[in-house]
């Protein structure tokens, strides 16, 4: 248990500089109303990023049963953060000055950003194997069929610039997000 505070730590440090990324990025919109057009396919992103991140910190508590920890399964967590972290750097730059606006920028960038997505969710595998096969189990077929399917749709989204599709997408994404949260982490055992 002392192990997992002190790993649960660093890992809250990270996570706090990618969620001050994206409040920090999204306040940009709400101090300078007139200055950037918002674009909200990339408003979109930042919210499911946010829920993405305050789920990760809600799902990672069950680590706290796992008795023995290795230097491994520390940095693994750590990289995993980081390229959380990393994602939101990518929403939220310190300059778009060479763009035309959020939806330039989001779409010149969506290789790399939805390219690191994809990452997320097989990394997201290992996360889960962390905590037990029979935590990775008890998922059944719908958890691997939904880490596919968004490593498939990020190969997607990294290759087209249709906005009906990046528009889809994106509500898509955060309507099952949000769904997946409320349906198997709801309360924490």
């Amino acid at each position: 248990m002392e192990q997992f505070l002190h790993i649960r730590v660093l890992l809250g440090i990270v996570l706090g500089l990618a969620i001050t990324t994206l409040l920090k990025g999204l306040a940009r919109f709400v101090q300078h109303p007139g200055r950037e057009r918002v674009f909200w396919v990339h408003i979109g992103w930042a919210i499911s990023m946010f829920t993405l991140l305050a789920h990760f910190w809600w799902w990672e508590f069950r680590l706290v049963h796992l008795t023995q920890w290795s230097f491994v399964s520390f940095a693994f967590l750590i990289v995993y953060v980081v390229v959380l972290f990393l994602l939101c750097t990518l929403l939220f730059p310190d300059d778009i000055g060479d763009y035309e606006g959020w939806q330039d920028y989001f779409l010149s960038r969506r290789g790399w950003f939805f390219g690191i997505m994809a990452l997320v969710y097989v990394i997201d595998f290992g996360d889960t194997l962390i905590k037990g096969r029979e935590y990775f189990d008890a998922f059944g077929i719908e958890y691997p069929l939904r880490n596919l399917a968004y490593v498939v749709m990020c190969l997607i989204a990294m290759r087209t610039r249709s906005l009906r599709f990046h528009r889809t997408f994106v509500i898509v994404s955060l309507l099952y997000q949000l769904s997946w949260i409320y349906r198997l982490y709801d309360f924490v055992e």
